[in-house]
């Protein structure tokens, strides 16, 4: 695979299209057969060949456009190809040699200068920027690896010198050849400079935006949900989907497994009966595994807003992935959630549950009151219950007998509370005694805490 795909194909890893190693294959295989002559065939030839889905074909488009500029496809091809002629070709020259070859790549094809920039650019590691305030940097190393030195110090002291002597002599047309040999570098030097700018620019937007992105999201992912800007919501929202798409990948499996080399012998051997006995058709022994069936009951009170954000943002992205998956809201009264859910844009939906349910004091035991009434029905063996709240329940009766009953009806009941473990019990705090109903109860801070809960509910079924 030559260079010009395989840099493509990373750039198209950051900006976010998962193309795998079989797709990047096939992706070789089909630029073998197209050529880089067509631009249009090559970008409809790369779509197909490496991307999933209608935001990866978007993605595909834009990182092309970026990639290979407004060159022709030949051209683009020649920015990136390696090969020992061009590196000798392109070699670091000195002296005269170097601004000569500085001064036809100026004035001379685009296409040469993008060539020779990008040489020097692999020379410089250009692709290996992370931050914008490298751009400065780079764009001078990039410019040093194709000899700039050479060209400022022949505008500094060469032009001087002559337009000096010119000036000595008196001689106009000395003077005026001095003047255009003078004007030519500088021209010379701020096209270069220019280029070379629009050059690390462009694979700071190709390699370093995602990488900076990536980096802030790291950061967000890891602060206190309380904590989070507004910058770092927006961040959290592609954080999160990515989270989703990660433990439905991870959890999607057939709820019938093969165990391989487990041969069943009698149903083999009734299958093959009208055979003579002989196994034509093979039966093995499956395993049943129960589907995921999650059963999420979050608090939406004031306190704890920030996580149930969050919470309702991971149930907004696993809708579809996760079989059964109920969602139920509550302050005082228990609503379901799920239909807002699943048929709105997640913000509409957040405010939706937020008018309907969100007002009144907070009443565990009234919670688990409608649960019992009206949604019993959803809980059984299979069923992990997920509960999010602080159970500060404004002194009202927890109704643990409710909430034991649950606990002996459901398969785990996983708790995530938002507070300290040293403030439970504290004040109008029931945490202590529904923890001994529950199969896991833990602290829930950040993101990160809110995915380790999901997948360690998802992991039950495996």
């Amino acid at each position: 695979m030559d260079s010009t795909l395989a840099g493509f194909v990373r750039a198209l890893r950051a900006a976010g299209a998962e193309a795998s190693t079989a797709e990047t294959i096939d992706a070789a295989r089909a630029v073998a057969l197209v050529g880089y002559a067509d631009r249009s065939t090559l970008k409809a030839s790369l779509a197909v060949a490496l991307a999933k889905s209608q935001d990866e074909k978007q993605i595909c488009d834009s990182v092309f456009e970026l990639y290979f500029g407004q060159t022709t496809a030949d051209a683009a091809k020649s920015l990136f190809k390696q090969d020992d002629q061009a590196g000798q070709a392109a070699g670091p020259r000195t002296g005269e040699a170097a601004v000569d070859r500085l001064l036809d790549l100026a004035e001379g094809e685009p296409a040469v200068l993008a060539a020779a920039l990008a040489r020097a650019g692999r020379a410089v590691a250009v692709d290996d920027i992370r931050f914008v305030s490298q751009t400065a940097y780079l764009t001078r190393q990039l410019l040093e690896a194709m000899g700039i030195a050479a060209l400022e110090a022949r505008l500094q002291r060469g032009a001087g010198a002559a337009l000096a002597e010119a000036s000595a002599s008196a001689e106009l047309p000395a003077m005026a050849m001095a003047q255009a040999m003078a004007a030519a570098l500088a021209a010379a030097r701020e096209r270069l400079q220019q280029q070379a700018r629009q050059f690390v620019d462009q694979r700071y937007a190709l390699f370093g935006r995602p990488a900076t992105e990536a980096f802030m999201t790291e950061v967000a992912v890891a602060r206190p949900l309380g904590r989070l800007s507004p910058p770092d919501m927006d961040r959290m929202k592609a954080a999160v989907a990515r989270m989703a798409k990660r433990l439905a990948a991870r959890h999607s499996k057939r709820q019938r497994i093969l165990l391989r080399g487990q041969l069943d012998f009698r149903r083999t051997m009734r299958a093959n009966a009208g055979h003579d006995g002989v196994p034509f058709e093979l039966h093995h022994k499956h395993k049943r595994r129960d589907k995921p069936r999650i059963v999420v009951v979050c608090d939406v009170s004031g306190s704890v807003m920030a996580h149930v954000r969050f919470l309702l943002l991971f149930l907004y992205a696993l809708q579809g992935t996760v079989a059964d998956l109920r969602s139920f809201a509550f302050s005082h009264a228990l609503k379901d959630v799920a239909r807002p859910l699943e048929t709105l844009p997640f913000d509409d939906a957040m405010a939706l549950i937020l008018r309907e349910v969100g007002g009144g004091a907070t009443d565990y035991g009234q919670a688990w009151v409608d649960l019992h009434d009206q949604h019993w029905h959803c809980i059984d063996r299979r069923t992990t219950v997920l509960v999010l709240g602080d159970g500060r329940s404004n002194h009202t009766d927890p109704r643990l007998d409710l909430f034991a009953e649950l606990s002996a009806r459901a398969k785990r009941v996983v708790w995530l509370c938002p507070e300290l473990p040293g403030r439970w019990g504290s004040g109008d705090s029931e945490m202590l005694r529904y923890r001994p109903f529950c199969s896991h109860v833990g602290h829930c801070a950040t993101a990160g805490d809110i995915e380790r809960a999901i997948d360690e509910a998802l992991s039950a079924y495996g």
